[in-house]
């Protein structure tokens, strides 16, 4: 399954990929359910950041590695795959996309989510897609909060 969110803001490339950090991170973290960061390296190839989500009756880990990121003119983006993942999922890789919006006059980055995931069944790939969906679409507002123009 494949989710993709854009979110357009109001702040150069350069400037949205300085902002990917963990400060980012931590406010990104839906408020269900709870996430405890671990470990946080950052947005590079090698990094690790690992996450552990409170079910309240039980906790899971989830583990990505940052296994890809390229630096362009017009494009920044990383990818980080999952290597320990939540029971409900067997698949996840998010493919973290800044792309600058060529629009002339305007210094405006476009963040793209891209998301590749499995549960291990179709019908529960079907279920869980909502919810993700959800899960993404809580980071437009915080992203344009993020970014937004500073006066």
């Amino acid at each position: 399954m494949r989710i993709r969110l854009c979110t357009p803001v109001k702040q150069p490339l350069s400037a949205v990929w300085a902002g990917f950090d963990r400060s980012l991170f931590n406010q990104l973290s839906p408020p269900f359910p709870p996430v405890d960061v671990i470990r946080f390296d950052g947005c590079l190839p090698g990094d690790v950041v690992h996450l552990r989500l409170n079910f309240l009756l039980f906790r899971q880990d989830w583990i990505s590695d940052i296994i890809d990121q390229q630096t362009g003119e017009d494009e920044i983006f990383f990818v980080d795959h999952g290597v320990k993942l939540p029971f409900f999922l067997s698949y996840w890789q998010h493919r973290h996309r800044l792309c600058r919006l060529p629009q002339p006059g305007t210094n405006q980055t476009l963040v793209i989510d891209d998301i590749t995931f499995k549960t291990g069944f179709l019908l529960t790939d079907y279920l869980f897609y909502p919810l993700l969906w959800l899960q993404f679409v809580y980071r437009k507002p915080i992203y344009k909060r993020v970014f937004r123009t500073r006066t």
